[in-house]
């Protein structure tokens, strides 16, 4: 089977779960109500809960959950092949990706939206909400410590016509333009109340300006010594950071991550178009059993590959700003489950451009010949860039405007990411102030630094000359996925409470779990004394993620005994009447 045959099936299998097992979902299990009254019209405050067009939300959801991850997952997992990462990122997404992004969703929107941390409270108990907060501060601060690390290291990289190293600075004018562009959208469109296409279509044509200003400008006017280092730029994404997380939705986060999205399409579009017109070979084999250094296929495969088939990051998205803009329950569906399989198609983009994306099968042999080799994340996402470049030079744009448009995306995906994630990690903060009764903790400035001053520890922080994220980044898979099996399982006992069918949830809960604690053994005995690569801060750090994940489990299986004769009665949800469907944060 060929790249392009390969590229069918996977939009067949797109096009159908949406179809039909998303509509199964969304009216046979979850039963959205249209009439429902949403957190975002309920609470309204116009600084985090602020209901939101549904392709709005769309373009901010699917912009937050995609980040650097579902570049970096697929071009490390097709050491073992195409086929392996091929059908995780098509079944793992429809399956299991989907279904947890759009329960998350749904479960939050009516609980105030509130995240799983506090969602976890009413379903299994105070110490349950504890455990997952040290999880998320953790996983995220971790995520987010090594995105700034990446995105200001792709920043710090001026071209180089003599030695022709590309670099990626082209894409640091456009970001910087695009944040005050969406800062000029969100005062005209929420305070003037100035037509929506009008505003949208300038903001983008200005985006796409920007792009080649940057080719022209790509250290802004500045002398290439004067370029800010990579530590530089880590500062200054920290700055921008702490601003999204302070600033009213309405102010940036909408209008940015729409105006981002429309640029994402027009990526993911051009991308698409030239493979297709292309035509290439896979460079890669089908499967490798045994690459040089690489821990078992199984169940690695499903911990590299995360973001693009499943990701416990989503669920907070989900539960965190998303639920709290969503107008409309029924627009969990498309927003939800949609959104995560645009998601997959990127990850499937990510497949095909690191293995079909190479001049010759000895070139991907060279790039590919050892773990050691292949891990390197920002290697790794220039060779997404490079390889998705060659697809839409296909159709005539020239190379430089090709590779400065695929990293202006990349970068977009990044950034959006990081100022959504540091809201997030914000209301994590201040949720966890909330539990303890911590003065001050609810006030948002002081939330965020300490959000921003966590994220800065995985960036700026050494271990044995590493920075602390880098050190630290083989524990983030694991983290992820297991936070992503634990939201599951927190969802199946929602359902199982109201007498709904769960296995939806509770096969794929089930199976993210296995693999996942499968792997965190399989690291622990690598990180162990007399493992291939002992390291005690790994093995301490990842023995302690294990015993929280096996504690949560715990707390979920005493939840289960009791949830069969303390079944929740009916309360008065959010919308104003008694449905017997509202766990007991709904109540209003």
């Amino acid at each position: 089977m060929g790249p392009t045959l390969a590229a069918l099936i996977a939009f067949l299998g797109y096009f159908l779960a949406y179809r039909f097992y998303a509509r199964f979902l969304s009216e046979r299990i979850f039963r959205l109500d249209p009439k429902r009254q949403t957190p975002a019209h309920a609470l309204r405050d116009e600084v985090d809960y602020v209901p939101a067009r549904p392709a709005v939300l769309f373009g901010h959801h699917f912009a937050s959950i995609t980040g650097l991850a579902p570049m970096l997952g697929p071009a490390i997992a097709v050491i073992w092949g195409w086929l392996p990462a091929f059908l995780w990122v098509v079944l793992g997404a429809c399956l299991v990706g989907c279904v947890h992004d759009f329960s998350a969703l749904v479960v939050s929107a009516r609980s105030q939206g509130k995240s799983v941390g506090q969602v976890a409270e009413s379903v299994m108990g105070p110490r349950a909400r504890t455990l997952f907060h040290l999880i998320i501060f953790f996983g995220v601060s971790l995520a987010m410590g090594v995105f700034v690390l990446v995105i200001a290291q792709l920043f710090s990289q001026v071209p180089d016509p003599d030695s022709q190293t590309p670099g990626y600075s082209t894409a640091a004018l456009p970001s910087a333009l695009l944040m005050l562009v969406a800062l000029l959208a969100g005062f005209l469109l929420y305070r003037k109340n100035f037509p929506f296409v009008p505003v949208i279509a300038v903001g983008l044509l200005v985006e796409l300006w920007s792009i080649k200003l940057g080719i022209d400008l790509p250290t802004m006017g500045l002398a290439p010594d004067a370029w800010p280092s990579a530590q530089g730029w880590m500062g200054l994404l920290l700055l921008y950071a702490f601003a999204a997380s302070v600033l009213p939705v309405w102010a940036l986060l909408q209008s940015r991550d729409f105006l981002n999205s429309l640029l994402l399409y027009l990526g993911l579009g051009l991308a698409y178009v030239g493979f297709f017109k292309l035509g290439p070979s896979f460079a890669a084999p089908a499967l490798v059993l045994a690459p040089e250094g690489a821990p078992p296929l199984l169940p690695f495969v499903f911990i590299t590959i995360a973001c693009g088939a499943a990701s416990g990051f989503h669920g907070l998205v989900s539960s965190g700003t998303t639920a709290k803009q969503l107008d409309r329950e029924t627009h969990a569906r498309p927003i939800g489950y949609g959104a995560m399989l645009g998601e997959g198609l990127l990850g499937l983009l990510a497949t095909l451009a690191c293995t079909a994306g190479f001049g010759s099968e000895e070139l991907w042999h060279e790039h590919y010949a050892s773990w050691g080799a292949a891990e390197g994340l920002t290697a790794k996402i220039g060779a997404f860039i490079e390889g998705t470049t060659s697809f839409v030079t296909t159709l005539g744009v020239p190379d430089d405007a090709a590779r400065a448009l695929i990293a202006m995306v990349v970068v977009s995906f990044a950034l959006t990411t990081l100022d959504s994630a540091t809201r997030l990690l914000r209301f994590n903060v201040e949720e966890i102030g909330s539990s303890f009764r911590v003065p001050g903790s609810q006030n948002r400035y002081l939330s965020t630094s300490i959000a921003c001053a966590s994220i800065a520890l995985f960036a700026f922080y050494e271990v044995d000359g590493k920075p602390a994220g880098l050190a630290l980044w083989a524990l983030f898979g694991t983290t992820n996925q297991l936070l992503a099996g634990l939201t599951l399982t927190l969802v199946t006992l929602y359902l199982r409470s109201r007498k709904r069918p769960s296995w939806p949830t509770a096969i794929p809960a089930v199976f993210i779990l296995a693999s996942t604690l499968t792997a965190m053994l399989v690291n622990l005995r690598t990180f162990a004394p007399g493992g291939a690569k002992p390291d005690t801060l790994l093995l301490c750090i990842g023995g302690a993620l294990f015993g929280l994940g096996l504690w949560l489990l715990v707390e979920a299986a005493l939840a289960l005994r009791t949830s069969g004769r303390n079944r929740p009665r009916g309360r008065v949800s959010l919308h104003g009447r008694d449905d017997g469907d509202s766990p007991g944060a709904e109540s209003s």
